[in-house]
Formats: C-alpha cells, structure tokens, sequence
C-alpha cells in the first residue's frame, strides 16, 4: 500500500454553492453537546458518494463534532468544519469545486479557524493540485482514506499547513467506519467498492481502485443492524452490483446475497444499483422474481444503443444482449419498472450510431433514464479519441433523445392510471408538496408519487416518513405519478383498497429521532441521522 502525503502552507480561510447541499441537520443540541464545533458535509456525485459522506458525518460526530444547523452562515462564523465530498466524473466537476472553494475564501479569512476538507474522486485526481489552487484549504484525502479525515483535521490545525493524504489502495473497509445515516427508513449498505472494467469514458477505476468484495457475513450484519435500527429499505451498492463474488471466487454470490437478505425479518424493500450487463446472469433475475422483498426496479446501464459505440466504449455486451436481459426481466416480472444510463455524442457517434440507440430505447420503454452529454474526461482513453463530436451536435441528438424519453415515460405513467401503489413516504421528495397538500414518496417500482389524504385525516392517523400507504394512481404525469384517490373518500369510511395507511416501525423510529426529547442517537453503523431530504433507490430521470 502506497500513499502521498504532502504538506503544503495553508494560507487565511469558505460557503459552497447550491448543488452542494450541507447536512440534512443538526442533532438536538448540537452547539452545546459538541465541544469540538459544528461542521457541513456537501456531497456532489452519485450513491456511493452519498453513502461515503453518511461515514463522513459518522466520523465528524464520533471525533466530537455536531453538525450545523439548517442554513448556518459560514461567513458569520457559523460553521467550524466544511467537507466537500467530491465528484470527477462530469466535466464541470472541478469547476464547481473551486467555484464553491473561492467563495469560502472570504469566510477563512474571517475566521481562520475555519477547517475546510476536499474529499471523494476529485480529490483522489487532483491531489496536491488543490491545495496550490486554493491553498486555503486544510485537508485534501482520497477516497481510499476517508477515516484519516478527523486525524488530518487535528494535524492541520496542529502544524498550520495543509494536510494532503492519497492511499492508492484502500486502507480499511468504509463500511467498517461509524456511519451517520441520512434515512431512519431507508438505508444504503455497500457490498463492493472499486471497479475492474476498462470503460473508455470512465475515471472512476483509475480513483476507487479494482473491485473489493464484502464478505457475506459482513454485508448481512449490516443489513440486519439498520434494519434493527428502524430501516424498512435496503438499497445494495456497488460500482457494478452484481459482479459481486469475483474476489473470492463465488459468480452467484450476487444472487444468493438477495435470497438471503430477503429471509431478514423486518426488511420489506431491497434495491441495489448498479449492475452491469454483461455479468447480469439468469440466477439474478430468478432471485429478484422469487424473493418478494427484491422490489420489481432495475437500473440497468445501456450507455448506447450501437454496437459499434458499445466497441469504442469497451462495454463488453452488445445491444441483442441488452434487450435480452430486459426481456427476460420482463418475463420473470412483468411489472418491472426498468431505467437506465445513456451517453450522447461519444467520440465517432455517426447520425446512424445515435439513431440505433433511439430504436433501443423505443424497444426498451425504460420508466426513466439518465441521460448524459458526452464530456472529456482527462486519463481516460476516449479523452484522446479522434472524432470528438462538436457541442452543437450533441445538443441537438440529446435534446432529440430526452423527447423521445419524455414520451415513453409519460405513456409508461399513463399505463399505471387506476391502478393501486404501495407507496413508502418519504421525507422531502416534492418540492410542491407544500403548495399542493400532498405527501410524497416511492412506490415499489421506485416511481415517484404523490398522493392526497382524506380532507378529514386526523393528524395522529396521518402517515409519517416511512409508514406505506396504499392509494389508486389518477394521473400519469411525465415524471411522477399522482394518486388523488383519497380525496373522495371520507376519512371514517375509506376504502383499503382505494387508500389505507400502514403505520411501520419505521415511522415509529422517524417520530423518535425527530422528538425533541429523544435522545441523539449514537453514531453506530445503524444509528440514524437528523432529519432531511433522501433519494430512495435508483435515479429518476436527469436533464443534462
């Protein structure tokens, strides 16, 4: 094991930007039962980052630290610890990291006892490359290392310079770390880290290193311990999910983890991201089918409908293949709901390339897709491709392929009008949940939904974060779906089958962390976190 430590002067001291959002909340009592300070945890990048920044917080609070409270200005003082949790894989990537570290500036020279940390894959890129751009930062650390960040805080602050230390191997195994989570309800539990494919577009291998495999064991004492703690959804992660077992030489662990994580008492939802197809094997599909916790979603990559991009990208799986696997889904779970990933305007995508993929999402009727622009990533080899595709062509075939998507979601929606939903209420789902009076959550497709309660609900009768409740899709909207059947139901006479709520024990423990009185949970594996806003399960679909 390898690593670069570098200690660089660390000059005067930042307030990040809104996509960088800070810690879903402070413990009750935070400035008064952390000696140590307040701190923001900002998070950029996909579920593993999310997950790795709930280890983050659950380190910041087991070394004495609280986090801030909602909105707390770092400009006045407000916040003593800021760590950025990084993202590389889009090309803006690094310019919003300075952009939010050159905000701060103005607050590290107002308090120099600031402490501002850069963690995740940027980190990992970029080494000392941050601190000689912004030097006012105190601690760089990669992903491999993310459980020196409180040792490092303390050296900094120690020595007066910049802290930079980048493992080119991992150290231990994040999940073995005290974690702060962000959900009571919902839970994200890594089985692997690390990637063994060769992608041309992709950096993340070069940054999270080859793939390492969690012990059976290991990954189901997690499980049972967040469920213990209140959580009734499990989400598996891992950079290609269902490789999992490669390490040690077991090709169906994958399979046999979900049969036995559905055999855990308690837990009602299992979801996991992201698979990759050319390892999605039949096993997989007959555990989801006959393992009723498995819920019918599947985030399934295509990244391209043409064979000869799917060569260029080195995805070792063409698009017969594809469309194979969703069809065999299909078969096994008719009521799968199915999304995926797609790049436009990869390096050499001819107008014929890019139609082919049109014709595979057409095929396909995927519930949503992430869709991306191709963007240069520096290390990777399509970075150097010849044939890189001019912005204004790119554009237009993206914009070409969010409406086609657009419509196939919607008509998908539609489909699901008249029909019943088991919806998990989650917390901060919708954004128009104030204005229109409706909650908000997931249903076990993963589709987002909001539904109205009866005009007469009693409000100790009304669903809590966690609690499910059964209700009838009125409109498929393009990208949610509403369930209004409640609200010609009076509350005394509802019908179960039109709309019904069911109190969970997950709902209990969201009351419980979210009483006043409770006492603040420990920082455990499973304990859970101050309220705030969670993403459950797979990704919806993303514009750009």
């Amino acid at each position: 094991m390898s690593s670069t430590a570098i200690a660089q002067h660390s000059a005067p001291q930042p307030e990040p930007a809104a996509t960088a959002a800070p810690h879903p909340g402070p413990l009750q009592g935070a400035d008064a039962a952390s000696p140590r300070g307040t701190y923001q945890v900002r998070t950029f990048g996909c579920q593993m980052n999310v997950h790795d920044s709930e280890r983050l917080t659950g380190l910041l609070e087991d070394a004495g630290y609280g986090a801030a409270p909602d909105g707390a200005d770092a400009t006045a003082g407000e916040v003593d610890v800021i760590v950025f949790n990084t993202c590389a894989v889009r090309e803006n990537a690094a310019n919003k990291l300075y952009g939010n570290l050159g905000a701060l500036r103005p607050a590290k020279r107002a308090n120099p006892a600031l402490q501002i940390a850069v963690g995740g894959c940027l980190a990992q890129k970029d080494r000392a490359t941050i601190v000689e751009k912004a030097p006012w930062v105190d601690v760089v650390f990669g992903t491999h290392n993310i459980g020196s960040l409180p040792v490092l805080l303390d050296r900094a602050a120690h020595h007066r310079e910049a802290q930079v230390e980048i493992l080119e191997s991992l150290e231990v195994f994040p999940s073995t770390l005290p974690t702060r989570r962000e959900s009571v309800y919902a839970a994200w539990v890594s089985i692997s880290v690390g990637c063994n494919n060769t992608c041309t577009f992709c950096i993340v291998p070069s940054l999270r290193g080859s793939e390492k495999d969690r012990r059976p064991g290991d990954v189901l004492a997690e499980v049972r311990d967040v469920v213990a703690s209140g959580a009734t959804e499990v989400t598996l992660l891992g950079q290609n999910v269902n490789s999992y077992g490669v390490e040690f030489g077991d090709r169906g662990a994958f399979a046999k983890l979900l049969r036995a994580c559905g055999e855990i008492e308690g837990l009602e939802r299992i979801r996991f991201t992201s698979p990759h197809p050319a390892m999605f094997t039949d096993d997989v599909i007959d555990a989801m089918a006959e393992t009723p916790a498995v819920m019918p979603s599947l985030h399934m990559p295509l990244q391209s409908g043409s064979d000869a991009m799917l060569r260029a990208m080195r995805r070792s799986y063409r698009s017969r293949k594809f469309l194979g696997i969703l069809e065999k889904v299909r078969e096994r779970i008719p009521h799968a709901a199915i999304t995926t990933d797609i790049i436009v305007g990869f390096p050499g995508e001819t107008e014929e390339d890019f139609q082919q993929t049109l014709d595979v999402v057409e095929a396909s009727r995927f519930a949503s897709a992430f869709t991306f622009q191709y963007s240069i990533r520096p290390g990777t080899p399509a970075a150097t491709m010849p044939d890189q595709i001019p912005k204004a062509v790119v554009q237009e075939r993206f914009e070409r392929l969010i409406a086609l998507q657009d419509r196939i979601t919607a008509e998908e929606n539609q489909r699901l009008e008249g029909s019943a939903v088991q919806v998990l209420i989650a917390e901060g789902e919708g954004d128009r949940d104030r204005e229109t009076h409706r909650l908000s959550g997931r249903a076990e497709d993963n589709r987002l939904v909001h539904l109205s309660l009866p005009a007469d609900l009693p409000e100790a009768e009304r669903p809590r974060p966690g609690d499910v409740v059964t209700a009838v899709v009125t409109r498929g909207a393009p990208h949610y779906l509403i369930a209004d059947s409640a609200l010609d139901l009076p509350a005394w006479n509802a019908d179960p089958e039109r709309f019904s709520v069911r109190r969970t024990r997950s709902g209990d423990a969201w009351e419980a962390r979210t009483d006043p009185a409770a006492d603040a949970a420990s920082c455990g594996t499973g304990s859970p976190a101050p309220a705030g806003p969670v993403g459950l399960g797979m990704p919806t679909l993303r514009r750009g």
